[in-house]
């Protein structure tokens, strides 16, 4: 008859078992406590090495922040300094440009990308 509380059908014992039954089998020696204990140590000490170089990095990361901020910054001054006289050159050119081709008419500018093309077309011979 099937009784739901026998141990053997439980999965969890059977599993248990099976890991009892495989530790029985390990060959036991004057050696297989060292090997345990020294198994463990390895472990432990490569579980503190990662852990120290993790430290360290995250440290080191913290310590390169002011200096990569202040690069970048230095960089994006740069690049604004650069697209402001890039700018600036090319609205004086094509103010002076439209002006210089529509003297008589008044004009706004706008801002943004643009240019000015003549209105006059050559037409072919």
């Amino acid at each position: 008859m099937f009784d739901p509380n026998d141990p053997r059908r439980n999965a969890a014992w059977q599993a248990a078992q099976q890991w009892r039954a495989r530790a029985n089998h390990t060959p036991r020696g004057p050696l297989g406590g060292l090997k345990l204990i020294l198994t463990w140590l390895l472990f432990g000490l490569l579980l503190i090495v990662g852990t120290v170089l993790g430290l360290f990095f995250l440290l080191l990361g913290w310590a390169m922040l002011p200096i990569v901020r202040y690069r970048m910054k230095k960089r994006l001054e740069q690049i604004r300094a650069e697209q402001a006289k890039e700018a600036g050159s090319g609205y004086h050119y094509h103010e002076t440009h439209y002006r210089g081709s529509r003297a008589t008419d008044e004009h706004e500018l706008l801002e943004g990308d643009y240019e000015v093309h003549d209105d006059e077309r050559k037409d072919p011979p």
